[in-house]
């Protein structure tokens, strides 16, 4: 026997959840999953990135562009940025969810917050194609 109710919604089912189509629990299970490989993608890429970074310590210009124009450090860069704001993204939203109890306010919030993010990837993505494509 069904523990949901016969009039056909789950009332564990929050205003955001019936927006977006789903019930209690359903996208937070994939954004849990999302941010831990996020989160571990963030740590490895990381060592890449700081290592950059300190390799063109005291650098001059020539050597900075030359470095990040190379296909690896682009390619390391790129895939930073996707995985660090992915994570900024889902972590943000939950903050969000949590906190934020006007179901309008959190709506545009979240939606705020996902331009946000993707207007960092994509500026940061745009600087790193221009530098390694040699625009």
């Amino acid at each position: 026997m069904s523990s949901t109710p016969s009039h056909g919604h789950s009332p564990m089912r929050t205003p955001l959840g019936k927006v977006r189509g789903l019930g209690a629990a359903k996208s937070g299970t994939t954004d849990f999953f999302k941010q831990r490989v996020t989160g571990l993608a963030n740590l490895i890429l990381m060592v890449f990135f700081i290592g950059i970074v300190i390799s063109l310590a005291g650098a001059d210009y020539a050597r900075a562009h030359a470095t990040l124009g190379h296909p690896f450090v682009a390619v390391v860069i790129l895939l930073t940025l996707l995985s660090v704001t992915t994570h900024m993204r889902i972590g943000m939203q939950v903050v969000i969810e949590d906190y934020v109890h006007t179901e309008g306010l959190k709506v545009l919030l979240i939606v705020a917050n996902t331009f946000f993010s993707i207007a960092v990837a994509l500026a940061g993505a745009f600087a790193v194609l221009k530098i390694s494509l040699g625009g």
